[in-house]
């Protein structure tokens, strides 16, 4: 199936005279005044084109802060006023949607818990038929790039054209220092097939904690993604949802004045130098594939030996010092880590695939 969405530049939806655009407010709209001041800080700032705030919270379990509901609309709408800044809120079903339309919301976005579910995300296509609002789809909960795309390619065939994709991490089954895993290359593989789709990083949910931000917000834009969503409280601590990963709006606007935007583009004058490295790179992918393609057949041999001796494919050791020699000669030549393990873990279970593959063939 061709990959290709029908949707309109963000410049032509949002303004943000050239720079990345920025979502920011609370996670979760608690009161009125909570709501107010963070909005009015958030503007005197001057850092954000759009404020955010949490309405509707899908909780993992009951008995936690699941959002104010519809109460808090009239709150934004006053936020919205106040300072001018067009509001965005999550909706999960085609009464939110209804809801926010009738309280002027400006921008929509799909959670990761709904974007999971096709029946969901066709539901809240069916709701924007006809409905003229940008709608950011967050990625789903596990790292499935055909769900994330599903779910915009839904939209889009209800005539939704304001389109963007957040990527706000992903649940691993392995413990690691984030609250989602980034898995940027899913990230990537998604702006490579759609590179006129607006990516909008989330580092808040990426991190789970304040001292991981900088360093999300800033891979974020290293990538040349389109904006930043993050949350933003007046007192985070006595935040009550997701208080470890919010900023007060000074200390926000202090993190984003040290970020460093890159360029997409370079001048003509370093254009020969990039091209010689490039062809260097080249080279040495194609080495990389060449050596590649000299294990696997060296891997055919002892698939041969193992099925003429009857031998088992899979021999747990051999894999466990496979992972264990190459972690260390990675780290000789600061390689890595996350890459060398990822790597070999791919290069064993194709050597596996090919071995069982040989093993099973008719030996003539």
């Amino acid at each position: 199936m061709n990959a290709s969405l029908d949707i309109l530049p963000l410049s032509s939806w949002i303004n943000t005279e050239g720079k990345p655009l920025v979502i920011a407010g609370p996670c979760s709209a608690e009161t009125e005044e909570q709501m107010l001041e963070t909005a009015s800080q958030i503007k005197k700032e001057g850092f954000a084109h759009v404020l955010r705030a949490g309405i509707w919270k899908p909780r993992t379990r009951p008995g936690s802060f699941e959002g104010m509901g519809e109460a808090a609309l009239p709150w934004l709408q006053a936020a919205k006023k106040e300072t001018g800044l067009p509001v965005a809120i999550e909706v999960a079903n085609p009464q939110h949607i209804e809801l926010a339309l009738k309280y002027g919301v400006d921008i929509l976005w799909v959670g990761a818990r709904t974007t999971v579910n096709p029946f969901n995300v066709q539901e809240l296509a069916e709701a924007l038929r006809g409905v003229d609002v940008p709608v950011l789809v967050k990625n789903p909960v596990n790292p499935d790039l055909q769900l994330w795309i599903g779910a915009l390619e839904r939209l889009n065939q209800a005539g939704v054209k304001k389109l963007g994709a957040i990527h706000r991490g992903f649940s691993n089954a392995q413990e690691t220092k984030y609250r989602n895993s980034p898995m940027w290359n899913i990230a990537i593989e998604l702006k490579t097939l759609f590179p006129e789709l607006p990516v909008i990083g989330d580092p808040s949910h990426m991190a789970g904690k304040r001292s991981l931000l900088f360093e999300i917000a800033q891979r974020a834009l290293d990538l040349n993604y389109d904006g930043l969503i993050i949350e933003s409280h007046r007192d985070p601590d006595k935040a009550w949802s997701d208080a470890s990963q919010q900023l007060t709006p000074p200390a926000l606007a202090e993190m984003l004045h040290e970020l460093h935007v890159r360029k997409e583009s370079y001048p003509t004058d370093y254009q020969s130098q990039l091209e010689v490295v490039r062809g260097k790179i080249d080279n040495l992918d194609r080495e990389l594939l060449e050596n590649l393609a000299n294990r696997m057949s060296l891997v055919e041999k002892l698939a041969e030996y193992k099925r003429d001796n009857n031998v088992a494919a899979y021999q747990v050791d051999r894999f466990r010092e496979v992972l264990d020699t190459r972690a260390a000669w990675g780290k000789s030549l600061n390689l890595y880590p996350a890459l060398v393990d990822e790597l070999f873990k791919l290069v064993h279970m194709e050597s596996i695939r090919k071995q069982t593959e040989v093993m099973n063939q008719i030996n003539a």
